[in-house]
């Protein structure tokens, strides 16, 4: 069970570089969603899968409805 959340939650960070356009955002948000909600579904009464499902929407949906003029993060530290 612990392993299952480690990977799902290395794929969520995978997909948290995603996120150019609000399909992508969407995307991204219920991906980076699913693995925190499996995490969060661990660890409290809910199962994996059900946590997994309540943060996809969760995250789908904020992914979806961000703007991408209010994302502003700012020039990467690498540049």
């Amino acid at each position: 069970m612990i392993r299952l959340s480690i990977v799902m939650t290395a794929a969520a960070l995978a997909l948290s570089a995603c996120g150019s356009s609000t399909g992508d955002r969407g995307l991204s948000g219920a991906g980076i969603g699913a693995g925190a909600g499996a995490v969060v579904g661990a660890v409290t009464g809910l199962t994996i899968v059900q946590g997994a499902v309540i943060g996809a929407a969760a995250g789908g949906l904020t992914g979806a409805l961000t703007d991408e003029d209010t994302i502003d993060l700012g020039k990467p530290f690498w540049e």
